[in-house]
């Protein structure tokens, strides 16, 4: 593959060769970014295509020509790596998914996300597994034992929401957005964690005590993960309250609080949790706290320094009438505090592995060990997607059920259609998936055995075939379960204003009173009536406690450090 790449560019300064073909797949793979993020945005308004299918397909386009200029050697540009994925690639993501998650419908529905996220989980690993242990023998599988069994329950349980969540917008449904982004994070954490408990134990002789230190486990990874993340998050927020480097200078402020996001997933791994919970929780208190403490020239900084570099860029590349149109775009996005360095690093990243995963679906190292056994892969696959199907249902519409009846307004409740939605949104799978397969079932990002390869084959042809198929079906989906007079009788009035990055972690108190518009409620007296109205009841707890204790210690709206020299800091 270097000499193939080599040849296509003779020289390239005094670069050896395989530094030479290095720099060469970069520089390919950078322009195929670029290529994705054009092709998208012209595509934005076609009815069937989304982002990461474009991603998908362009790095499937792109395989087949690297497959033909190598003869038939390699297929993509750079070899997978889980440690990549998992350290570089995924940090960002999860971090600008609860940094702009809103926070008072994400807390407000957190039970029922709680319900999806984690139990769902479970049950839909505890069928997918249970299902494989039964199908396969039949298929003459015999090299997995049952440490494998559940290591495929907890890779395929873990869902990819995106092309879903790019159909939705969360100031028309926020209910029904909530619960799948929501779902989708505590899904991938719980998977991650799942895996990891899994790989831990020794499973050969299952027995009471080992179940019962196996689900503790689980809870403790849980909890240290979620609290290391708020722990993580508030220290933050008081160093930068109490220090002010504002006063110095903008850079400061921003890098401590990325560097400090980045550090409490690193933190969570060295020490074997979870940094998926841990950088998510992290996230939603650097919003909810640090990002006040920093001064509003930083925030400047941070909003618009990629959107003026991404203009650049798209200026350089596409002169004339569509890089007009595209800086309009910015602008427009910018003005409503939508894009910012955080979303931008999150939106390369999610590019970035759906171009991979196209392009490592036509790994021929991989197919080739599967060759004279074609028709067992396809069962393979298809036996597995059937329990993604089935594990999906067996908990979406009963937990929607149980659901529902903690709710009394009928608001709130989840309707059937919603339900369906949710189901749908939850039956692609992604490059978590692909990346849990991938430690799983090979080393280094070489599979060497067949019995392995199958599983790596069936795992690609999973997403690949769940991300077209489903993906392209998910906006016709929702036009017809949820027209637009559904959709827009939930539109929530000035959603696009900055009130939506400054929303406090529950709403502040126009938010809470005001929109949720419910009157005061009694003081439960058991916890049934506690779970029957449980968010508002506890949002007016934790607001109290939160105006009175964490805000002036941590900051936040209104508890914002005055600028040096100001009168706020001199005082009467």
């Amino acid at each position: 593959m270097a000499s193939v790449l080599a040849s296509l560019f003779p020289k390239l300064g005094s670069l050896g060769t395989s530094d030479h073909a290095s720099v060469v797949s970069i520089n390919l793979f950078v322009a195929l970014l670029c290529a994705c993020i054009i092709i998208g945005h012209l595509l934005e308004e076609n009815r069937w295509v989304n982002e990461s299918i474009t991603a998908l397909i362009i790095g499937l386009c792109t395989g087949v020509v690297i497959l033909l200029v190598s003869g038939g050697k390699n297929s993509h540009l750079l070899v997978f790596s889980e440690d990549l994925f998992f350290i570089y690639v995924l940090p960002p993501i999860i971090f600008n998914a609860g940094f702009q998650v809103k926070k008072k419908q994400f807390f407000v529905n957190f039970i029922t996300i709680m319900m999806f996220g984690a139990i769902g989980t479970l049950v839909s690993c505890a069928i997918i597994s249970l299902g494989a242990i039964q199908t396969f023998k039949k298929l003459d599988i015999e090299f997995l034992d049952i440490g494998d069994y559940l290591a495929i329950g907890a890779i395929f349980a873990a869902t990819d929401s995106v092309c879903t969540l790019q159909v939705l917008h969360q100031d028309e449904t926020p209910l029904l957005y909530s619960l799948v982004f929501g779902e989708g994070v505590v899904n991938d954490a719980t998977s991650v964690v799942l895996f990891n408990a899994i790989q831990n134990f020794d499973l050969t002789s299952v027995n009471p005590s080992i179940a019962l230190s196996f689900l503790g486990n689980f809870f403790y990874l849980f909890l240290a993960s979620t609290l290391l993340g708020a722990g993580t998050g508030l220290l933050s927020a008081y160093i930068i309250k109490k220090l002010y480097f504002g006063r110095h200078s903008t850079d400061r402020e921003v890098a401590l609080m990325m560097l400090m996001a980045y550090l409490s997933y690193l933190l969570a791994e060295l020490f074997y949790l979870s940094g998926i919970l841990t950088v998510f929780f992290c996230g939603i208190v650097m919003s909810h706290y640090t990002w006040h403490n920093v001064t509003e020239s930083s925030r400047v900084t941070t909003r618009y320094n990629f959107l003026l570099f991404c203009r650049d860029v798209f200026q350089f590349i596409l002169p004339g009438h569509p890089s007009f149109v595209m800086s309009k775009l910015f602008h427009l996005q910018s003005a409503t505090c939508n894009l910012h360095a955080f979303a931008t690093l999150s939106f390369l990243a999610e590019t970035f592995l759906f171009l991979y995963v196209g392009m490592d679906a036509l790994d021929i190292e991989k197919w080739k060990f599967v060759g004279d056994r074609p028709g067992l892969s396809i069962s393979v696959s298809s036996i597995l997607m059937g329990l993604i199907l089935l594990g999906r249902a067996a908990f979406v519409f009963p937990l929607s059920f149980l659901s529902n009846l903690m709710k009394k307004s009928s608001e709130e409740k989840i309707t059937f259609r919603q339900q369906v939605i949710i189901w749908w949104a939850g039956l692609m799978r992604g490059a978590v998936s692909i990346a849990l397969a991938y430690n799983k079932f090979t080393r280094g990002g070489h599979t060497q055995l067949q019995d392995n390869a199958i599983m790596i084959t069936s795992t690609i042809t999973i997403v690949l075939f769940s991300t077209m198929v489903f993906g392209l079906m998910t906006k016709p989906l929702i036009s017809l379960l949820l027209p637009p007079q559904r959709q827009l009788s939930t539109v929530s009035s000035g959603a696009n204003t900055p009130k939506s990055l400054t929303a406090p972690l529950l709403g502040s108190r126009e938010d809470s009173e005001v929109d949720l518009n419910v009157p005061d409620l009694p003081h439960p007296p058991s916890l049934r009536m506690l779970l029957t109205a449980p968010s508002h009841k506890v949002h007016r707890y934790w607001r109290k406690f939160d105006d009175a204790f964490m805000r002036p210690m941590f900051g936040g709206r209104g508890f914002a450090p005055p600028a040096p020299g100001s009168p706020t800091e001199q005082g009467p």
